[in-house]
């Protein structure tokens, strides 16, 4: 068997999206990825005016509004807000919210305890259907992974290893170079994520983050982290940026060893910045006398920001028209570019929070993601059991 699931459960009638934050993350993930699935994204918001604007031209997107709170009156609770902004901004943004709405929230929940209570807190005091924007569980080789885990033919589950050995220009981000335990924060954190929806909560765990002499004003751009278990499982995430020597030890992989097989999947999308190399899956077990191949059907950047949009979609009432509410203020429309939204450029770089999309080929129906690399700036405006709901 070489075929399984890559597909995350869609939505029949998804509700429409707001927009909040029009910069890196929101262009080269989040929009081509709902561009793919047909979700319709009706109004976009960011602090700049321009960078909206912008983004709604290229994409179709037909209101910019002035302000959350305009974007709120004129769409109340049938749409689902999607959060592309800093995690220290994200609790002020969900008191704007009306009651009620559904939210997905870019990761980090957060970047300390402190602003992760106060967002439970908020979803918790307007009844907030809300989720975190944990992607990477939702990536095509995750799926994959997690239906070849389902249907029984690596046994047990025993361990899980996460492991990144690359060059990551940190340098590009110089606002990283305010977040507290960042490398975690920011990046390991999707590895923690993806252990944890496939083999729950650990009882223990232990970590060490650190810095490396190539990024001196970062607090920390190398982890090595242990989530222990009861009955002999356990998982490990071993991270490091400081790998400068070419991609011929570069590593970026997922390996799960199970009583009866073991599944190992490359992540392409970390390795030979800003270029990227290959995804790949293979998995094994006691019937087979070799390694098998699984074809993949896309990968990380823009196809797993599918996932976590109709995750949260169930959330949401019954799904409704895109109609706007009437505002007594004035907003910006824009015309579409002919009958379809504009895609991206062909050529364009894109990037997630800590390195742009770059091997990811063609998406289906010929068209290409966008891959022009964002400014520091742009990219602050950025980025599951399905995903954490509050």
């Amino acid at each position: 068997m070489s075929s399984f699931n890559q597909t995350p459960k869609m939505p029949q009638r998804p509700r429409p999206i707001c927009a909040i934050g029009a910069g890196g993350i929101m262009r080269h993930a989040h929009l081509p990825a709902y561009d793919l699935a047909e979700f319709p994204v009706v109004s976009v918001f960011d602090v700049n005016p321009e960078s909206a604007e912008s983004l709604a031209l290229d994409f179709g997107i037909k209101t910019v509004s002035e302000s959350v709170g305009h974007m709120v009156d004129q769409f109340g609770t049938d749409v689902v807000y999607d959060l592309a902004t800093p995690a220290s901004h994200v609790s002020a943004i969900l008191r704007v919210l009306p009651d009620q709405a559904s939210v997905l929230i870019q990761k980090p929940m957060g970047e300390d305890l402190a602003q992760a209570d106060e967002i439970l807190e908020v979803c918790r005091e307007k009844q907030l259907r809300a989720a975190v924007n944990f992607q990477l569980r939702t990536a095509p080789y995750s799926l994959a992974a997690r239906d070849i885990i389902a249907q029984g033919l690596i046994g047990d589950v025993l361990e899980i290893e996460a492991k990144v050995c690359v060059h990551t220009p940190w340098e590009i981000w110089d606002f990283l170079e305010l977040a507290p335990r960042m490398e975690i924060v920011y990046h390991s954190i999707h590895y923690l994520d993806l252990i944890r929806s496939l083999i729950g909560d650990p009882v223990n765990v232990k970590a060490n983050t650190i810095k490396h002499p190539l990024s001196p004003n970062l607090h920390s751009s190398r982890s090595a982290i242990i989530l222990e278990y009861n009955n002999n499982l356990r998982a490990l995430v071993n991270t490091y940026h400081g790998h400068k020597w070419g991609t011929q030890e570069q590593e970026s992989y997922i390996k799960i060893e199970g009583t009866k097989g073991a599944i190992k999947f490359q992540m392409g999308l970390n390795m030979n910045y800003p270029d990227g190399l290959e995804d790949w899956l293979i998995w094994t077990n006691d019937e087979q006398s070799d390694w098998q191949k699984v074809p993949l059907t896309g990968s990380w950047f823009p196809h797993a920001f599918i996932g976590t949009m109709a995750g949260v979609q169930p959330l949401s009432k019954s799904a409704t028209t895109a109609l706007a509410r009437p505002s007594t203020r004035k907003s910006r429309s824009l015309s579409r570019r002919g009958s379809e939204p504009v895609r991206p450029e062909k050529g364009a770089r894109s990037a997630t929070l800590w390195r742009p999309l770059s091997s990811h080929k063609n998406l289906p129906g010929g068209r290409r993601a966008s891959r022009s690399r964002p400014s520091a700036a742009e990219d602050q405006s950025t980025p599951e059991r399905g995903q954490h709901r509050a």
